[in-house]
């Protein structure tokens, strides 16, 4: 046996304070029962021990948690380094033992990092759970504390679709020469409701011309979930020319630019596709299904904007 650097009446003490920590529970135990409990206890503390020790810091769990999820898009990928790094920004936070971190230090991250956004908060929110989730799986910790943390209420903005004025604009800038690349791109926004971001992602294979559909497959729309949408097209417009040019973002702001737009609000064609199907349409369950939502509850508080028919029907007589 090796020697301790403890004698017994160290060891006593030990045991004492152990036999007072359990109460009631030794109360009528004679003495090789009250050993034996003595015995269940330390070993359930040693194993306490070994559990709490395997753990890492918490810089690493995050960057793991990152390399974990390499097959995802280039935009998600990046989101999820920038999150990360501002949590690592906070001082103190990377080498804190994933295990032992608490709600309230959770919380305090959350603040001291995204604290200026809610909408950054709730991100945040989200990644930060997503690497406890991780450190779960490996048995880094034993508890996800972002749980219990309560995530901040969406503040819905209304968002105008576009005027008459404006959807006229837009179609007539694209209809002229430097602009005939972007008139398939422009019929996607503003008649399929397809998002921005989609529409960049578009390929060839994506495009059934046959059946008048484009398809939103799920690693290129912004929710994971695909759909498919009627290709309506604006006049004049061909097989051939349905395709998405190349730097098509700094396409998009010329485009919008050439045609007066000074300020521009995200995802506005979409909301102007929204408001005007509905109101021109009057059919919610297919609608629901060309912007891929689960249900109809965001048609009603955040797209459907009351617009009257007359002004969707000469919407959507611009397709003619």
């Amino acid at each position: 046996m090796k020697s301790l650097p403890m004698g017994g009446v160290d060891a006593a003490r030990l045991v004492l304070e152990c036999v007072e920590g359990l109460g009631d529970r030794v109360e009528g135990l004679g003495r090789v029962e009250l050993m034996e409990l003595v015995r269940r206890v330390i070993r359930a503390g040693i194993a306490a021990l070994e559990q709490q020790e395997q753990t890492v810091p918490f810089g690493q769990a995050a960057w793991e948690s990152v390399a974990a999820r390499a097959g995802r898009r280039p935009t998600t990928m990046r989101d999820l380094r920038y999150y990360v790094r501002k949590m690592l920004r906070v001082e103190g936070v990377a080498q804190l033992p994933l295990r032992a971190m608490t709600v309230g230090q959770c919380r305090d991250l959350l603040h001291a990092a995204f604290g200026h956004s809610a909408h950054s908060y709730r991100k945040g929110r989200a990644i930060l759970h997503s690497i406890f989730a991780y450190g779960m799986r490996r048995e880094w910790c034993d508890a996800n504390p972002v749980a219990r943390i309560e995530t901040p209420a969406v503040q819905e903005r209304t968002i105008e679709p576009l005027s008459q004025e404006a959807v006229a604009r837009l179609n007539e800038t694209a209809q002229g020469r430097r602009f005939r690349d972007m008139r398939f791109s422009l019929s996607l926004l503003l008649y399929s409701g397809v998002r921005p971001a989609e529409v960049e992602r578009l390929n060839a294979e994506d495009v059934c011309w046959e059946e008048r559909q484009v398809i939103i497959r799920p690693q290129k729309s912004k929710t994971g979930g695909g759909r498919v949408v009627p290709l309506r097209l604006l006049p004049g417009l061909r097989r051939q020319d349905c395709h998405v040019p190349r730097n098509w973002q700094n396409r998009w702001l010329a485009l919008r630019r050439a045609a007066g737009f000074t300020h521009w609000v995200p995802d506005v064609c979409r909301h102007t596709f929204a408001s005007y199907h509905a109101a021109h349409f009057r059919n919610l369950p297919e609608l629901q299904l060309e912007m891929g939502h689960r249900d109809l509850s965001l048609l009603r508080s955040r797209y459907m904007m009351p617009t009257s028919r007359r002004a969707a029907a000469r919407f959507w007589r611009m397709l003619r």
